[in-house]
């Protein structure tokens, strides 16, 4: 005979946050977003995309190539734009990724680790997926990683994407 009170706890409902990727716009990143998308097709959660917008002291100019035609553009505007761009290349190539294209977009600005942890804690993540290109070297040893900051500080899961799978 079956408890109902067991069978009431495992109704599907809306307990489970949502899966944030925070993205680079490189193929790290869309490997991230693609593991990210399984995921939460395969466990019904909601899929929020993120890109924090800054300007880091070892990548000046970040945001330029986007704006060598545009003069006095905003680089919150330029990082809107390639956000933009990164989805639509994304969603073409993976059309049949549910979650992808449900997906929500949020665009900060800030320091990538506060900041991706600080939308952790407001949007309730249940978990974040995201890329790495595993720097190593001096580079690592004095200004670490994005993603192992990130990683060593959350108070929730997080899964490190290294390389994109063979599709």
């Amino acid at each position: 005979m079956v408890d109902k009170k067991q069978d009431a706890s495992r109704a599907p409902g809306p307990s489970r946050g949502p899966i944030l990727v925070p993205i680079d716009f490189s193929s790290y990143s869309e490997a991230a977003l693609l593991l990210a998308s399984d995921l939460a097709d395969g466990l019904g959660a909601k899929l929020v995309v993120l890109h924090v917008v800054h300007d880091p002291q070892n990548m000046p100019g970040y945001y330029a190539k986007m704006a060598s035609k545009k003069t006095l553009t905003r680089m919150a505007d330029i990082a809107g734009e390639m956000l933009d761009e990164f989805m639509a290349a994304v969603h073409k190539r993976y059309p049949e990724r549910h979650a992808l294209h449900h997906a929500e977009m949020l665009l900060v600005k800030g320091i990538p680790v506060t900041r991706i942890l600080q939308v952790v804690e407001k949007e309730k993540a249940s978990m974040v997926v995201m890329g790495s290109k595993g720097a190593t070297g001096l580079r690592h040893l004095l200004l670490g990683s994005v993603a192992e900051q990130v990683l060593g500080l959350a108070k929730l899961p997080v899964t490190i994407v290294k390389e994109q799978a063979k599709h």
